[in-house]
This record gives C-alpha cells, sequence and structure tokens, in this order.
C-alpha cells in the first residue's frame, strides 16, 4: 500500500519550478497529484507519477535534486468530516503525521496523501479502522 512519491529540491528563485515541469513534459511524464512546500533558500516540490523511477533518473540528468519516498494515498468521500476520520485514526493511533496533501478525483471522491513518521504503523492502523488504502497501481492509472 506505499506509494513512491518523488520529493525535488528546488532553489527559491525565478523559473526553476517551470524548468522542472519542462523536463517532465519533455519526457512524457503525467503528475498524478503534487504539493509544494516552501522553505526560506529552497522548496520541495513532491509528485505523484506513474514510473516513479524512470522520472527520478529524468530529472537528475537535467540537474534536480531527487528523492524518492513513500506516502499511503486513502480514497475518502468528498464531504465535511471525510479527512476529520482519517486523522482522528492516526491521532487515537498515536501515530504523527509530518506533512499531507489531497486532491479530490471525481464528484464525490477525494484522495488524501499522508506521510506518517512511521508509515508502516499508519497502515496498519488505516486497515484495521476500515480506512480505503489504495494502491500504487490504482493512483498511477488515475
Amino acid at each position: 500500500m506505499k506509494i513512491k512519491q518523488l520529493s525535488i529540491f528546488l532553489e527559491n528563485r525565478k523559473g526553476r519550478m517551470r524548468k522542472a515541469l519542462d523536463v517532465l513534459e519533455k519526457g512524457g511524464v503525467s503528475i498524478r497529484a503534487l504539493s509544494l512546500a516552501d522553505m526560506s533558500d529552497f522548496g520541495i516540490l513532491r509528485l505523484i507519477v506513474p514510473d516513479p523511477d524512470r522520472t527520478k533518473k529524468l530529472l537528475e540528468d537535467n540537474d534536480f535534486i531527487v528523492k524518492i519516498g513513500e506516502v499511503i494515498a486513502v480514497r475518502m468521500e468528498d464531504e465535511p468530516g471525510s479527512l476529520g476520520e482519517i486523522l482522528g485514526i492516526l491521532d487515537d493511533n498515536d501515530i504523527n503525521l509530518s506533512y499531507l496533501y489531497a486532491f479530490v478525483a471525481k464528484e464525490d471522491m477525494a484522495i488524501v496523501l499522508l506521510h506518517p513518521e512511521n508509515i508502516d504503523e499508519g497502515i496498519k492502523a488505516l486497515e484495521i479502522n476500515g480506512a480505503d488504502l489504495i494502491t500504487a497501481q490504482e493512483i498511477y492509472s488515475l
């Protein structure tokens, strides 16, 4: 249930994110989800893409610093309180969440990508409590 995520370190200067996106476009890479975290001197662009290993190499070949990490994807109804239920499961099991990002996949369905400090414990708690976890193949094929 772990999903590979790329973290691309971008210098905080004009045009750097666009250059990364241009590399992905020229490489034929479709982005399934993204998040951008801004720090003072750099940003971290987090991406879910169908072929993370190939995409990592493509970006590194174009002078980007890239790491592959893992997140958990959970499908939930797109209605008030759904995210709170998912976060409550982690909270009730003393699992700290480092970050998350989400998107609406269909009119009535949202997907949240979670990065708990302990991903295996996060998966276990979510599964035991009936969360609808999504496989990597499902995410990559959206």
